[in-house]
């Protein structure tokens, strides 16, 4: 059975907000949370990007949820030493679980430090040696490595969960889709895109976990709720390498100057009625995807939990 969680923005909300959201899913029924990762947000208008080291310490110490993030990038901004010792601990404040999403990240958050923005062959490559990297410290062996981008010495994490910490990467082409497969946990993705996840379970995916986050938007009016998500997230209509690319939020708000309402909207379901709620979650089911983690856009968090428990849960078969 697919398993059904809860996503918070952080490009959306401050951190005392976020945790507080956090809390409020789990009263509705959710047991499983992804976060997002980011130094900046996409546009000023979503006008929030905590550090969710510090968020996911509140939830966690709040919470018994499963909590994750979706997705990390421990290649630039951040060191693999220090992700894995971030991680580490995030896993024993997390009463339910912790899990860690990873990715090659989008010059956006990566360039911050000044550092060149490599091409996607390159990112990739970097993903895996930090998550070897991380792997190797998780032991809690004091460890020196040197590698083709990244070197310690002598680094020991002291406070490790009981369990091992499962990495979930995230993947979006079949060169992505093949690593992933390789040297993931699970793997994470956006869209329902079937191709993609046959990809990483051939590679060694095979009965490991595929998660998806799920953009949607509950407003009573549907008018109101297309015009939330053209506002919000209208770079969620922009294609290609655009995300990975573009170096600031300015830039985003300038592309998506581009974007109409109904790019903006594409096949995200809005308004007040449950059903094509549950259809668009189907399109993810039928695809084979494992774990689905539903966010809704916009500030009405509190009005989408009360529907979801209301509306559509029922629907699904859920609590």
């Amino acid at each position: 059975m697919t398993k059904i969680g809860f996503a918070v923005s952080s490009e959306e909300f401050t951190a005392p907000r976020l945790v507080e959201i956090a809390q409020q899913a789990e009263q509705h029924g959710f047991d499983d949370l992804m976060i997002s990762d980011h130094f900046h947000p996409w546009n000023d208008r979503q006008g929030n990007s905590p550090f969710v080291w510090s968020v996911i310490g509140g939830i966690g110490s709040t919470t018994g949820m499963r909590v994750g993030t979706g997705v990390t990038c421990p290649t630039m901004r951040i060191h693999p030493v220090i992700v894995a010792h971030a991680a580490a601990t995030a896993a024993t404040m997390c009463r339910g679980g912790f899990y860690l999403g990873v990715g090659t990240g989008e010059a956006l958050n990566e360039h911050v430090l000044g550092d060149k923005w490599p091409i996607a062959d390159t990112r990739m490559a970097m993903l895996e040696e930090s998550v070897e990297l991380m792997r190797l410290l998780w032991q809690g062996k004091e460890t020196t490595y040197e590698g083709e981008f990244y070197v310690c010495e002598n680094a020991r994490i002291y406070n490790l969960p009981n369990e091992a910490i499962p990495v979930m990467v995230s993947a979006f082409g079949p060169k992505a889709a093949e690593m992933a497969g390789r040297i993931g946990d699970g793997f994470v993705s956006t869209s329902p895109d079937k191709d993609n996840l046959q990809v990483f379970q051939k590679s060694g995916g095979k009965g490991k976990p595929c998660q998806a986050m799920v953009k949607m938007c509950w407003h009573e009016d549907e008018s109101q709720a297309r015009k939330l998500i053209h506002e919000i997230w209208p770079n969620s209509g922009l294609t290609g390498e655009l995300a990975q690319e573009l170096p600031t939020p300015r830039m985003f708000e300038q592309a998506s100057e581009m974007v109409t309402e109904e790019m903006a909207v594409g096949d995200k379901p809005h308004g007040p009625d449950p059903e094509p709620y549950v259809q668009h979650l189907q399109e993810y089911v039928d695809a084979g995807f494992t774990e689905l983690y539903v966010q809704q856009i916009g500030p009405d968090q509190e009005g989408f939990l009360r529907f979801w428990q209301a509306e559509v849960a029922p629907r699904l078969g859920l609590r």
